[in-house]
């Protein structure tokens, strides 16, 4: 790969691009109706790339065009928003994100400016997805150790809860545990590839062996699906993502079955909400082990397509795809992605240039 800048910083109707005219290293660029409708909803996107190590924003324009900004973090990954900030896990960190302006300031025609405060550094645990619960906790899915997990402050993190299943915790990857959902504030439900006890013994049920386990009673709710991630309790209601078979549906409690509503042309992670739409992640699977063999091929060939990469707006009324936005070009996968309440044109600080050592906020004097 190309050496890039740490920031992608261009405008345009409908793409961005950096690098070259001929051969841009990414292009984004959104259905045409992308711009208005995310303007309409007063919110900007964030999503996260381990595949390039990027943290990608997009916003709009005063004149509605797409506004893209980008920065450096190595194998980005989880992310969860709170409206002031947010989180993002990386290889060996978790990240803690504060918007560093005042209510109606901008920062280089931005009215955003996300500053990385804090890290807590973790070690590789390949933490996957991260929320806070209402009491302020955060809590992470370490999937090298098949269990949730929160902060520590003298260890690399501390052990909360791991399925029933586990016997050990080993940095074995047993069961690919990999989503966190809240429900009423606290963590409830989780995915996972299988409910392998081996090390690595999850890739030999990628098909039909993905579960989602309510953590509080440690029942399983819904089982025999293909590589499930990102459940997500929204409006009274369990949405997961189906990867191995490219669909988004919700889990039904009582019959414990999962029920689709929608099918988005790639490997489906992250997932967010705005409204009445969902926003998912799409990944172009990779040619090895992990992906081969999975029913989404079948799907992509039924409907003559090929895998994206990028994010889709999905109405939950009626399972329309509203809105999607492509990522092309050295960026084939995606994580995470979390919506930006009442952000409309943000970016971010990174760690590569000298940027983050001139930005100085104080808060207003205190006393001794």
């Amino acid at each position: 790969m190309a050496a890039s800048p740490d920031h992608l910083n261009t405008t345009a109707s409908q793409s961005a691009a950096l690098g070259a005219a001929e051969q841009p290293w990414v292009e984004i660029y959104g259905s045409r109706g992308f711009p208005e409708w995310l303007a309409g909803q007063r919110t900007s996107l964030a999503f996260s790339t381990y595949q390039t190590g990027k943290l990608f924003l997009i916003g709009t324009t005063p004149d509605r065009t797409l506004s893209i900004f980008e920065r450096t973090f190595n194998r980005a990954m989880g992310m969860c928003g709170d409206g002031e900030g947010f989180w993002l896990g990386t290889k060996y960190q978790l990240w803690r994100f504060e918007n560093a302006l005042a209510a109606g300031a901008l920062h280089q025609e931005r009215d955003r400016l996300y500053v990385p405060r804090i890290a807590y550094t973790t070690g590789d645990i390949d933490l996957h997805d991260v929320a806070v619960e209402d009491s302020g906790r955060v809590v992470f899915v370490a999937t090298s150790f098949s269990c949730l997990g929160t902060i520590s402050p003298r260890n690399s993190f501390q052990p909360l809860w791991h399925p029933p299943f586990i016997s050990r915790l080993l940095p074995e990857d047993r069961c690919h545990l990999n989503g966190l959902a809240l429900r009423d504030g606290r963590a409830r439900y989780v995915t996972a590839v299988s409910k392998s006890d081996v090390a690595d013994g999850w890739r030999a049920r990628r098909r039909d062996g993905g579960v989602v386990i309510d953590v509080v009673t440690n029942d399983i709710v819904c089982e025999g699906l293909s590589m499930p991630h990102s459940p997500r309790w929204y409006r009274d209601e369990l949405w997961v993502l189906n990867s191995g078979r490219g669909e988004i549906g919700k889990v039904n409690l009582e019959t414990r079955r999962f029920e689709p509503l929608a099918f988005c042309p790639g490997y489906l992670r992250g997932m967010t909400f705005v409204g009445d739409h969902a926003i998912v992640t799409l990944s172009q699977p990779r040619h090895d082990k992990t992906f081969n063999g999975l029913d989404l091929d079948d799907e992509l060939a039924k409907r003559d397509a090929t895998a994206q990469c990028g994010l889709q707006v999905v109405d939950l009324r009626s399972g329309e795809i509203s809105h999607w936005v492509k990522v092309e070009h050295q960026v084939t996968e995606i994580y995470d992605v979390v919506a930006l309440p009442g952000a409309i044109r943000p970016m971010a600080l990174g760690l590569k240039t000298d940027e983050i050592e001139r930005l100085l906020v104080l808060d207003e004097p205190g006393s001794l």
